[in-house]
């Protein structure tokens, strides 16, 4: 297969695997580059896929990531491609694997596709077009799970990121596939603020920056401060450490909790006791959501 077949057939992100092999067979003219059914698992397996989530494929191809996920899990959802005869295959083959009322598959742009009803979204396309959607996956709703075969998505890290044996797989010499799986980060960038328990005149602060899934920032109250420490933001949810020094000795507090727009709720723990804990955000910053260098290629 040449480069530029290659590249169209990539851009139409085809997941075409050797599950059922009657299903698998060749469409007409047109050509797909069949994707090992190991790693439609592991994606499916990494995004954590169960019967209440809404999958939306991206270059759904001959459907298989819907229609595993439904036939599996089932799970609802719906691919698109630009491929009228594989978006026909596609819904062919959801028939026939008894899951035409939760697999569904539309001869669609991607660009034009809302998307914003996905719990999940699956995506097998080239860097540049990885880089084109990141804005409009970013924006989706905090938690929104997405799992890529092969291909980043720039300066985003991923939360998880494996090679895997795929034999079978028609591209490449080693028979090997990249999986990457993330998590649309809430934007918490800003100046937290919430009263002491044991004072309604005091206040502890909390300065966040953000980059992407990445966070750090300081702590301070009663005139001390300290950097904030094992920081993870996991779609909504919230958990750091800081140590601050309280009546001449260090006292270590572990913060976790749900954000909610300007809001967090959760818990603190200070010595082994826990205790509820509410912070407002009182000043907004700008999260970085985009590659420093704007000519960046996704990886």
């Amino acid at each position: 297969m040449h480069h530029g077949l290659l590249r169209l057939v990539l851009i139409c992100g085809l997941f075409a695997v050797p599950m059922l092999p009657s299903l698998a067979q060749d469409y007409g003219d047109t050509p797909y580059v069949q994707t090992p059914q190991v790693v439609v698992d592991k994606m499916l397996e990494l995004a954590k896929v169960t019967k209440n989530d809404y999958l939306i494929d991206l270059g759904s191809g001959d459907g298989r990531m819907i229609i595993t996920a439904a036939k599996r899990y089932g799970a609802r959802g719906f691919g698109v491609d630009l491929n009228k005869n594989l978006v026909t295959l596609a819904n062919r083959n959801a028939a026939k694997m008894g899951v035409a009322g939760r697999a569904v598959f539309y001869e669609r742009d991607l660009h034009e596709t809302d998307i914003t009803q996905a719990d999940v979204l699956t995506i097998y396309l080239l860097p540049e077009v990885n880089l084109m959607v990141r804005p409009r996956i970013l924006d989706l709703k905090p938690g929104t799970r997405l799992v890529s075969h092969d291909y980043g998505f720039g300066e985003w890290p991923p939360d998880v990121e494996l090679i895997m044996d795929a034999p079978g797989k028609p591209v490449g010499r080693d028979q090997k596939s990249k999986v990457m799986y993330w998590v649309v980060p809430s934007r918490i960038a800003g100046k937290w603020v919430w009263q002491d328990g044991n004072s309604v005149e005091r206040f502890y602060e909390l300065q966040i920056d953000q980059v992407f899934q990445k966070i750090s920032g300081t702590m301070s109250f009663g005139g001390r401060s300290a950097k904030i420490e094992d920081a993870v933001l996991t779609g909504d949810n919230l958990r750091f450490t800081a140590t601050l020094e309280m009546g001449g000795k260090p006292v270590r507090h572990e913060f976790s909790g749900k954000i909610v727009n300007n809001a967090i709720s959760g818990e603190v723990r200070r010595g082994g006791a826990a205790e509820a804990w509410n912070a407002t955000r009182t000043e907004l910053r700008e999260a970085r959501m985009t590659d420093l260098n704007p000519g960046i290629m996704a990886r």
